[in-house]
């Protein structure tokens, strides 16, 4: 008896090569559950929880997550696979199958006698060389918009049905162009440019029409509208006021209370109260009354105002607004407030004491569209957007989550393309071209035994070609043969 049964009478040891075998086994019994998913031709898997909510997705990330994994192995390599999606934003498929694989070459040099520590070495070897190699074989390229689209396609045709592929991947490329920051001038020192922030791309869901109706919006989608009915629905030639600040009555921050003997105290006590939020509510109408009141040129719209607050605004202070043809919106997710500014320029204010006609921002239109029970608030054709919204359409929760799902694939393999400024040709390409220089010159170079490790590595990276071969239907020998 093992000294962890000792401990626990219920845990279950295995040792030397039972233990090597459990490994191997889920990690290839891993593989195979999601090798179906792989490429264009994969097939979508149905997940079906404790509850009986459905999920379908060809999704790695999403398959990993919601399985409930019990191997030690296989739910290690989930893990990895997992923050593969997290740093890059695609691949988990590919890793998990790569890893099995890799275990499948090693069990069968193994098995034969060979240590598994001449095979781990032989994979150090092959795994620097497998890197070298990647660089010269990657291709510098100018990423112009072209290229860009068909980097989206490539990513977003593994998750989607052609046709929506084709129409979403200009999309994504724009969503992520609009947000991307402009380049220095060349004469410039400093010729740092910030990183692209994906946080700027709002993915709006839209339970409605069909998932063709996919859009960008050059603007911002807020997933609320106005809380008063006197409001305007619709205002053009827009100055946006964002404000940060409580349009409502607040206990005191310290546990206090107020006694009053008769009924006019307590009137007074209201009326106090009030006229605080009321002062505020003021200040705001005398902006707007400041620059909606100017003067306007025969071809130019009449001015709106439009008021966005991350906190409340109560109903008297929402009527008041509503008299003075102000649309106001209250509790704005704080994410949504940094890409207005983005979006329409001015800047969010915390007080309504020093309010000036530069701190408003600026839209074309700004309008409420209403669903069943949900109301929606679009902000559109603004100047110079530095955001952009990403409105999911659909007609069932499945399919816009699946959209979700790979639209934030196809904005991080557009991110990564632009960034790094080179592009590594798909389909297994690659995969096909390292095995063929490990075998052909790493191989050679390497030392005893450790060949071995070197030509197990090369057969595993051949079954990424494999499974787009056969999920494909077609004869994988043949395929292979051909492209070696």
């Amino acid at each position: 008896m093992s000294s962890i049964e000792l401990i626990n009478p219920k845990a279950e040891s295995v040792r030397r090569a039972a233990a090597l075998q459990v490994n191997t086994t889920g990690a290839m019994g891993l593989a195979n559950v999601v090798k179906g998913n792989l490429g264009p031709r994969g097939t979508l898997k149905m997940l079906v929880d404790g509850s009986g909510q459905i999920k379908m997705t060809k999704d790695g990330k999403v398959l990993l997550s919601e399985m409930q994994i019990q191997n030690p192995t296989a739910a290690m390599i989930a893990r990895t696979a997992v923050a593969q999606d997290d740093q890059v934003g695609d691949g988990t498929t590919s890793v998990v199958l790569l890893v099995g694989e890799l275990l499948k070459q090693a069990d069968r040099y193994i098995s034969e006698g060979v240590h598994p520590s001449v095979i781990g070495e032989g994979f150090d070897i092959a795994k620097k060389d497998a890197l070298a190699f990647l660089d010269t074989f990657k291709r510098p390229s100018t990423l112009d918009r072209a290229t860009l689209i068909n980097v989206a396609h490539t990513s977003l045709a593994t998750k989607l049905n052609a046709a929506l592929a084709q129409q979403l991947s200009p999309a994504v490329v724009d969503a992520v162009l609009t947000i991307r920051q402009a380049a220095p001038p060349k004469d410039a020192k400093d010729q740092w440019r910030e990183p692209i922030d994906l946080h700027m791309v709002e993915i709006m869901k839209m339970q409605h029409g069909t998932a063709l109706e996919t859009q960008l919006v050059r603007g911002l989608v807020l997933d609320h509208g106005a809380r008063h009915p006197d409001m305007p629905k619709r205002v053009e030639n827009a100055y946006i006021l964002t404000l940060n600040v409580s349009l409502e009555y607040e206990k005191t921050e310290v546990n206090s209370g107020f006694f009053y003997s008769s009924a006019e105290q307590r009137e007074k006590l209201v009326e106090s109260e009030r006229r605080f939020t009321d002062e505020k509510v003021k200040k705001i109408v005398e902006l707007k009354n400041l620059v909606c009141d100017q003067a306007v040129n025969s071809k130019e719209k009449k001015k709106g105002f439009v008021v966005i607050n991350q906190k409340g605004i109560d109903p008297l202070s929402l009527d008041i607004l509503a008299k003075n043809g102000i649309l106001a919106l209250r509790r704005a997710k704080r994410r949504n407030m940094e890409r207005l500014q983005l979006i329409c320029g001015g800047t969010a204010e915390n007080s309504v004491d020093e309010l000036t006609p530069d701190v408003l921002g600026w839209a074309g239109l700004v309008y409420e569209q209403t669903l069943g029970e949900e109301k929606f608030t679009f902000v559109d054709e603004v100047r110079n957007p530095k955001s952009a919204t990403l409105l999911i359409r659909g007609p069932n929760a499945h399919t816009i989550q699946q959209i979700q799902d790979a639209l934030r694939d196809g904005l991080r393999a557009v991110k990564n393309a632009i960034e790094d400024e080179a592009l590594v040709p798909g389909a297994g390409a690659f995969e096909v071209a390292c095995a063929a220089h490990l075998v052909g010159v790493t191989k050679k170079n390497a030392k005893g035994r450790t060949k071995m490790g070197v030509q197990a590595f090369a057969d595993a990276l051949l079954i990424i070609p494999k499974t787009l071969a056969q999920n494909g239907g077609f004869d994988v020998q043949d395929v292979l043969v051909a492209l070696q």
